[in-house]
């Protein structure tokens, strides 16, 4: 008779659990399993969609030594086996490093427990190391790996006290000790925990509930085939699910499976068949519910593994390119290609992460130490996943050759190919003409592997059919003319970054005699465009930005104003006291030629209240906005990504601006902005990520293309952001238009951006030539430009040196003009 059919009378354990237990295992054992595991199974792609995690890393097995003697163990040996007690500073440092070399993320330290309560070597080893335990020796150790090489530790260092769980959670961003079972039984003489006191289950249960109390991500689980019963698994999840309940810590559980090993003393025992460990898994994920993180680790089942994703399970644990299993040296890990190939050809898609789970990496100001939270974002993606390569916008190095490298998952295999949201589903209702809905676009940007190759030619189809091979650009120049502001957006290095002359400068307010300078050497040199924006300076009101206005226009009368941010408009409003509607007109009749649809950032208010809590809100920001499309006023539609919003957010801000643009029609591009990190005062304070992945940034502009159609024709790629070479990639995924030459580009160079301040026309050219497609000149609503205008900018002249007029100790260069007084006729305003 197999452990899980004794009869329950039979049993010695009795837990808190054993009703419940009951009667769920009665279900269970009542049905099938075919339909367990399909229902299993349904429920984690409910959760987790088609995507399987692992974490690439390094095992670091910092002590063999252990005060417990479990009975199917051989990572715990005696001092005479082991020779070192600790593996050095330098062994374990010689590890982390082959890690980091292989592009391992994690660095595992696993040890026994508390061996120098049972070895005199032990307490001498530490002693001559320096340590008087071995978990302040492991903390130190992780201290040592992260700050060497950066991997990131996750510790399974037995019981612990909870000011000892407490000092690691300062040098280790997961933690986790296995429940095993709440079979007490399992303790006493016979049985495989005998002699093992770390082996109470209310012990570790206490010790668990104290990881909780002090918000550590946690790993646990149960070990199966070691002589308990169905019942009492049961039982084991169930006490995980409370825990789990009261403080929401539990990041993953483990269901592992014995393997008897020679020189055990359960060497003889049978091992679980793999439809035993099939009914566990999939009985935990009915337990522990569609959110839950269930491992199983693949080389425990050797060639049959990949059948374990038919129960359910999301993930396949800790996988090493470097260093064996050392609880389980008999059972290698399998090659990642392999297991990448088995994932897809069950139709999952196999995601690498960190230590840390993505629920919890993407707070990690609730569940890592502070110091370690910078860390933990600049290794993650938007939705929490280790970041798969190393482009950052601005940076000058290229993006990846491809935008995802993960396998696809093999078509026809799974529900997930022919259910309503999945990728091909819903291009083909894009193709179809639908609209979009948000849970499609939230699909749609959790694309990876070809399925973001699928999204990027299905929006570079749409695109050829909209606007053919023609890519458009604008000969324009920037006029920031002041960095002085007094709101408190954390994202912005230009008016809130470092003082370096290559960066923001000196506090400048420009004087009207430079932007008028500024004005006609840019047409001199082919612009049709200035593009006037600026911070929010305390001393300017709505007169400001008319003088401004007065200035370009009395300078160069041809030249297009496309100036002023929602929040500029709206601060001159309220500085004037007249409604939005009647100063969007004045500016018009002042020369305003069109808005720049900036200040948007991400039309969320949770998002805007953590970056811009001063700003315009999102419906303040489409209020001005959609009151300029009703005056007449045509704007561009932004978004900046990349930085602590996740994509509900990006798909909340793309059908925002669908339904305005559906409304008004106002809208004359959308422009997506990758957030450019390396001087943004947010992401140095630990408080951002380090902008969109490449996949994330091809996936934005693709999707933009297919949620915003018909009814935004142009797609704009951002060189200052992306670089050349990015800008030729996303060519190929919806973009038709390339943005403006930019003379004096200084918003994204404050924060960082290594390309460049103007892309004249002979390079925009190339660029576009370069990528198959034929490039033209527009102006800034996208009709034809005066021959001589394109004749005068291709070999134009170096811009002279400009002048940043410093800031006066009172009021700004343009506080002594003549106010243009506004006057209300029958709802109308004229200039006087």
């Amino acid at each position: 008779m197999n452990a899980h059919e004794r009869p329950i009378a039979a049993r010695e354990s009795t837990t808190v659990w054993d009703a419940e237990a009951e009667r769920l295992l009665a279900d269970y054992d009542r049905a099938p399993l075919p339909e367990l595991l399909a229902s299993a199974q349904a429920l984690g792609r409910e959760g987790h969609g088609n995507v399987v995690s692992y974490s690439r890393k390094v095992f670091i097995p910092l002590t063999r030594l252990c005060r417990d003697v479990c009975g199917y163990c051989t990572f715990a040996t005696t001092p005479r086996q082991a020779g070192s007690a600790y593996l050095t500073p330098d062994e374990v440092l010689a590890i982390a490093r082959a890690g980091r070399a292989a592009g391992c993320h994690e660095a595992l330290f696993t040890l026994g427990d508390k061996p120098e309560q049972r070895y005199a070597a032990a307490r001498s080893a530490l002693a001559r190391l320096g340590y008087t335990s071995t978990i302040e020796y492991l903390a130190a150790m992780c201290a040592l790996v992260l700050a060497e090489t950066g991997l990131l530790p996750h510790v399974n260092a037995g019981v612990m006290t909870e000011d000892e769980i407490a000092a690691l959670r300062r040098v280790s961003v997961s933690q986790g000790i296995m429940l095993e079972s709440v079979a007490q039984r399992l303790c006493e003489p016979g049985g495989p925990h005998f002699g093992s006191p770390d082996k109470d289950p209310q012990v570790r249960l206490a010790m668990i509930a104290a990881a909780g109390r002090q918000r550590v991500p946690f790993t646990s689980g149960i070990l199966i085939g070691i002589g308990e019963t169905r019942h009492e698994r049961i039982a084991s999840l169930l006490a995980l699910r409370d825990v789990h309940a009261r403080h929401g810590h539990l990041q993953e559980v483990i269901v592992q499976n014995f393997r008897a090993k020679p020189g055990t003393r359960m060497a003889g025992c049978a091992e679980p068949p793999l439809d035993d460990v099939l009914w566990t898994a999939a009985v935990a994920r009915l337990i522990l519910g569609p959110g839950m993180n269930i491992q199983v680790p693949p080389n425990l089942s050797f060639a049959e593994f990949p059948r374990l994703l038919e129960a359910g399970i999301n993930d396949w644990g800790g996988i090493s390119p470097v260093t064996a299993d050392h609880v389980n040296p008999e059972a290698p890990w399998p090659q990642i290609a392999t297991l990448e190939r088995a994932t897809a050809a069950a139709g999952y898609t196999l995601v690498p992460r960190l230590a840390v789970y993505p629920e919890y990496a993407v707070t990690p100001e609730r569940w890592v130490d502070a110091g370690l939270v910078k860390r933990v974002l600049d290794a993650i993606d938007t939705t929490g996943f280790a970041r798969e390569d190393d482009w950052v916008p601005g940076d000058l190095a290229p993006p990846p050759a491809k935008a995802s490298s993960l396998p696809s998952p093999a078509s026809g295999r799974t529900m997930e190919r022919a259910a309503p949201h999945s990728t091909t589903a819903i291009l083909t209702r894009v193709a179809r003409g639908e609209q979009l809905s948000q849970t499609d676009i939230v699909r749609l940007f959790a694309a990876r592997g070809p399925e973001v190759e699928e999204i990027c030619a299905a929006a570079d189809a749409l695109r050829a059919r909209v606007s053919g091979d023609v890519v458009t650009y604008v000969v324009n120049r920037n006029i920031n003319y002041t960095n002085v502001c007094s709101y408190a957006c954390s994202f912005c290095a230009f008016s809130k970054g470092k003082l370096h002359d290559h960066l923001r400068g000196r506090p400048y307010d420009l004087a009207l005699e430079e932007i008028a300078r500024r004005t006609e050497e840019a047409w001199q040199r082919g612009a049709t465009e200035v593009c006037l924006q600026g911070g929010i300076h305390p001393a300017y009101t709505g007169d400001t930005y008319l003088t401004l206005l007065r200035t370009v226009k009395e300078a160069v009368p041809r030249m297009h104003v496309h100036a002023f941010s929602p929040l500029e408009i709206s601060h001159g409003a309220q500085t004037l006291g007249v409604s939005l509607a009647t100063y969007l007109e004045c500016l018009q009749k002042n020369g305003l030629g069109s808005l720049p649809g900036t200040a948007a950032e991400i039309l969320d208010d949770a998002v805007r209240a953590r970056i811009c809590p001063d700003k315009l809100n999102t419906r303040e920001w489409l209020e001005v906005v959609g009151t300029a499309h009703e005056v007449g006023l045509r704007t561009t539609a932004t978004i900046m990504f990349g930085h602590v919003e996740d994509t509900r957010s990006w798909a909340a801000h793309l059908l925002r601006l669908r339904d305005l643009q559906e409304r008004t029609g106002g809208f004359t591009e959308f422009v997506p902005l990758p957030f450019v990190h390396m001087e943004a005062p947010m992401y140095l304070k630990s408080g951002a990520r380090r902008g969109p992945t490449w996949r994330e940034t091809m996936l934005m502009h693709a999707v933009a293309r297919l949620a915003l159609h018909p009814l935004v024709a142009n797609i704009q790629a951002s060189w200052v952001k992306a670089g050349p070479a990015g800008v030729a990639r996303l060519l190929a995924a919806g973009v038709n238009d390339c943005g403006g030459t930019l003379m004096n580009e200084s918003i994204s160079r404050a924060a960082g951006t290594q390309h460049g301040q103007e892309h004249p026309p002979e390079a925009m050219e190339a660029m576009i030539g370069a990528a198959g497609r034929t490039p033209r000149q527009r102006t800034t609503l996208y009709r034809g430009v005066d021959p001589e205008q394109t004749r005068l900018s291709f070999d134009a002249p170096p811009l002279a040196p400009v002048v940043q007029t410093p800031v006066r100790r009172r009021g700004s260069p343009m506080s002594s003009y003549p106010p243009v007084v506004i006057v209300r006729e029958s709802g109308r305003s004229s200039n006087h």
